[in-house]
């Protein structure tokens, strides 16, 4: 088993007024790690829940592992949608294991045993005397262990300190590894699960504004700067995200795609060309100005 892929064509969800999802089109190969980004409120919860069957779209149509997830047995079996906090009654930890694993064929309970150790969550003790921190550990632990196909993490490190983070991305990849499935990582510390990612969509205002592997997104943002007449010179047709000027110098952060000579025109007009990191480029595509030089992004 590789895990499940996902495809959405034109997915729309409607709350009375609010439009959630604008025509989302977008798809999640099997087998890979998927960083679904984007600002509060852009509909990263909508999306994932409409994944998980947890509703019905609007319009459009989602298929997971080539079928209408909505009340097909076999597909949701296979999907697990684990949100912040969990979203576990007030039991005790050991209880929340156990229906774990009647829920899950998949359920690993070797794995579950040793995430409690790790994040030091007792078997006994109830969920409502958890912190939220703690929470967030236990749904990591209840995400890991499913080993489903297709595992959904909404935001489930937040409140976490940062070592418990690190230690659930530590075990999320290497369970991974061993037990490849379909992971989408719905997250606002892009920083952090950056070197996660082998797919990224970044979700603004209920639409798509990028789907791209990872690697290829990160080669199009690109920070060049030098004496401003040669920067705009080299900047061509590309896609201008941020222009800051100092004097005679500028600094422009680019996106697109500038050719395999780019490194070689830059040397070229002695202007410095430095990649852009993920989170950087995620700032700047979602930014949305109100003045000045700076560009507002892919719309």
């Amino acid at each position: 088993m590789t895990g499940f892929g996902v495809d959405l064509h034109d997915v729309r969800v409607r709350f009375g007024a609010t439009v959630a999802l604008d025509g989302v089109t977008a798809s999640i190969r099997p087998g890979t790690i998927c960083g679904l980004l984007g600002r509060n409120g852009s509909g990263k919860t909508t999306l994932l829940s409409t994944i998980a069957a947890f509703r019905r779209p609007s319009g459009g149509s989602v298929r997971v592992d080539g079928a209408v997830p909505w009340e097909h047995p076999r597909v949701l079996d296979g999907i697990a949608l684990v949100r912040e906090g969990g979203d576990v009654p007030d039991v005790r930890v050991g209880e929340v294991l156990r229906y774990g694993a009647a829920m899950r064929s998949s359920w690993s309970a070797e794995v579950a045993e040793r995430l409690l150790e790790r994040f030091d969550l007792s078997p006994s003790k109830r969920v409502e005397h958890l912190s939220r921190g703690q929470r967030g550990a236990l749904a990591a632990v209840v995400g890991i262990a499913s080993r489903a196909p297709l595992t959904l993490l909404d935001e489930v490190t937040l409140g976490m300190d940062a070592p418990a983070r690190y230690a659930c991305y530590d075990e999320l990849l290497a369970d991974y590894i061993a037990h490849p499935r379909t992971v989408v990582l719905a997250s606002h510390l892009i920083e952090e699960v950056d070197r996660l990612l082998e797919h990224v969509i970044v979700l603004d205002r209920g639409r798509v504004l990028v789907a791209d592997e990872a690697d290829a997104l990160r080669a199009r943002g690109v920070r060049v700067s030098g004496a401003a007449e040669r920067v705009d010179a080299f900047v061509g047709e590309a896609q201008v995200l941020r222009r800051e000027t100092l004097g005679r110098s500028a600094v422009v952060t680019l996106y697109g795609d500038l050719g395999a000579d780019a490194r070689a025109r830059a040397a070229d007009k002695e202007l410095e060309m430095h990649p852009l990191p993920l989170q950087d480029l995620f700032v700047h595509l979602t930014d949305r100005p109100t003045s000045g030089d700076r560009a507002g992004g892919a719309r």
